[in-house]
């Protein structure tokens, strides 16, 4: 290589390296417009029910000691595989959530009890269900959250 950096020199770095760069980006482009992104959304379970039962998740703040998919505050269990771990029971959900709270431990956290109607706590229980039919790639990572 010649001792010295030419102005040419530097032009065609400059321009090979932005055509192998364009070329790189096109190419993965083209690769991800053609792949199929895998499908792990729950849409066609969707119900009206399931839907109330987001909306009394919002309106109770949930999320603001529980998380749902890895989302949220870590205050409390995760909720998106609650259905699985109640052993597939919405009735076990929904008597968890009546009998809250549990003052059992001074010093510990316990769960407010937000005297939902049976209707909320069906919804709710559904809601539940549907997010834990969601494929998430074995995500959380332990039974507990």
């Amino acid at each position: 290589m010649a001792e010295v950096f030419t102005k040419s020199m530097a032009r065609n770095i400059y321009i090979g390296g932005s055509v192998f760069f364009l070329l790189l980006f096109l190419v993965l482009t083209f690769d991800t417009v053609n792949n199929e992104i895998p499908k792990r959304d729950n849409r066609e379970n969707l119900t009206e029910q399931v839907v109330r039962g987001k909306l009394v998740w919002e309106e109770n703040n949930c999320i603001g000691c529980h998380t749902l998919l890895g989302e949220g505050a870590y205050f409390a269990p995760e909720l998106g595989n609650v259905y699985v771990r109640f052993g597939k029971s919405k009735e076990a959900i929904k008597g968890f959530i009546k009998g809250r709270p549990v003052e059992g431990i001074p010093g510990r956290r316990s769960m407010p009890q937000f005297n939902l109607t049976d209707e909320q706590l069906d919804d709710v229980a559904e809601f539940l269900k549907w997010t834990s039919e969601i494929d998430t790639n074995n995500w959380p990572p332990n039974i507990q959250g």
